[in-house]
């Protein structure tokens, strides 16, 4: 039951902050897609830093892991609005939303390997 309490916890967490940078991206012009292409390459790279500190090296307690990486991280990315986005772009912009696709993909993977290789450098 904790361990579902802290999920509970980072997740409300996570989405607060998705939403707060979601209304910062509007109030500067940010499309939906750009904006989150940055939280999800964000979240990648948190993801794969937190994984190594905190599975790999134990840098911080396991007992981080549920509250951060799944619902922290599950609270603050979102494939879910990745899927919806790419679908209406691609309505009218087939070759956009190929481009945020492979861009999501391709950059997310980066970013991911990047903050696994800092959290095993550190």
């Amino acid at each position: 039951m904790r361990e579902i309490l802290l999920v509970a916890l980072g997740g409300g967490v996570g989405a607060a902050l998705r939403g707060a940078i979601d209304l910062l991206a509007a109030r500067v012009g940010l499309t939906a897609p750009p904006a989150t292409l940055a939280i999800n390459l964000i979240g990648s790279f948190a993801a794969g830093l937190l994984v190594a500190l905190v599975v790999e090296r134990g840098a911080l307690p396991a007992e981080l892991r549920p509250l951060l990486i799944v619902g922290l991280l599950g609270g603050f990315t979102t494939f879910s609005a990745f899927a919806v986005q790419t679908l209406r772009l691609g309505e009218g912009a087939p070759l956009s939303a190929l481009a945020y696709v492979a861009a999501s993909l391709l950059l997310g993977l980066l970013s991911a390997a990047a903050g696994l290789a800092i959290g095993r450098a550190a």
